[in-house]
């Protein structure tokens, strides 16, 4: 898979995972709090800040009815309609530009998830430099073809669609323009659980499409995030807060900064740990390769005596013959006085 370059910066294989703090609706409508969320992101040491472009307007319709609301027992929005929720979570249009100053001020990648059409266009008015597409708006084509008209990288979350669906959405985009493509991972349920994340399905997803690939991680902590790194993951997105605590429509899935600092850290440990396919001692090991068995004489000897499991042993360090001889060496006769504590070799013994 070819490595892309997103804001300026490579993503691949070849470098440390590329990691998104999701602001979300976590500003709980306070300019001054979002703009702390991205002072935070950066502090953490992530690469990117991503928000979302919505109103309710151009979510749903403004209806309340059993369709319309929200009931599941075991959701964190129970008890709103849809466009109750997105009234609260929205992220004001008029705050889109200080959000993306005061990030690319911090050298953060500041860009956002479209919901519509008109999210485009006032998006590329503020000349994001890449697009992330949700898992719940992965079938609408219509809005895939327009993000991918601007030829800027793509994220695409894959929650709930079926391989028959990502092909249409991935075939979609390509054709209108997309080039560098990176598909997430996602399990949309809100917080997800490690058992119901299916990370094993990333390489897979990766050769099926061949394009970069990663995770939308709604799990809570940071285990599955560095696992699917170990699978190819080269993007990991999760949604980040300044304290749980403090409540908003996604805090109680989101990362808290000294959280969102483990992330960065341990993800890039495990893309460092994969190398590659290597077997017999690596350069920073062969110092130690003096503290591995080998067969030492055990006793004092003198010239004429034999070898026996009484007078020799196999032990530390590594100077002497490797333990694979220790059984022809029984039975050799020593050909002079030998002190225990040196090292088997073949010149102690006749032949």
């Amino acid at each position: 898979m070819k490595d892309m370059k997103f804001g300026g910066r490579m993503v691949g294989s070849h470098y440390p995972p590329f990691i998104i703090a999701e602001m979300s609706g976590n500003h709980n409508q306070s300019l001054e709090r979002a703009l702390e969320i991205v002072e935070e992101t950066a502090r953490a040491g992530a690469h990117a800040l991503k928000i979302q472009t919505y109103t309710a307007d151009t979510m749903t319709l403004d209806i309340d009815n059993q369709e319309f609301r929200i009931n599941e027992s075991d959701s964190l929005w129970t008890g709103n309609t849809l466009y109750e929720l997105y009234q609260q979570a929205y992220t004001p249009w008029e705050w889109h530009k200080p959000i993306f100053d005061r990030a690319n001020e911090l050298g953060l990648i500041p860009f956002s998830t479209p919901f519509d059409e008109t999210a485009v266009d006032f998006l590329e008015s503020l000349h994001v430099p890449m697009y992330k597409i949700a898992s719940f708006e992965n079938n609408d084509i219509p809005l895939i073809k327009k993000v991918a008209s601007t030829g800027k990288p793509m994220i695409i979350s894959t929650g709930m669609a079926t391989i028959e669906e990502l092909k249409e959405t991935v075939q979609a985009a390509r054709a209108a323009g997309c080039k560098d493509l990176v598909l997430l991972k996602c399990t949309s349920t809100y917080p997800a659980t490690p058992e119901n994340t299916n990370i094993i399905t990333i390489p897979h997803m990766r050769e099926l499409f061949q394009c970069q690939v990663g995770l939308s991680d709604h799990t809570m902590g940071i285990g599955v995030s560095v696992g699917s790194v170990a699978l190819g993951a080269t993007v990991i997105e999760k949604h980040f807060t300044l304290n749980r605590a403090d409540g908003g429509v996604d805090s109680d899935f989101s990362m808290e900064p000294s959280e969102m600092k483990s992330l960065v850290i341990e993800t890039e440990r495990a893309w460092q740990s994969l190398g590659q396919v290597n077997y017999g001692p690596t350069a920073a090991e062969k110092n130690s390769m003096k503290f591995r068995r080998s067969i030492y004489i055990a006793k004092d000897l003198k010239a004429g005596e034999l070898l026996t499991k009484n007078n020799i042993r196999i032990i530390r360090p590594g100077f002497g013959l490797a333990p694979k001889y220790y059984e022809q060496l029984i039975g050799k006769k020593v050909t002079k006085d030998i002190k225990a504590g040196t090292p088997a070799d073949w010149s102690l013994v006749n032949k």
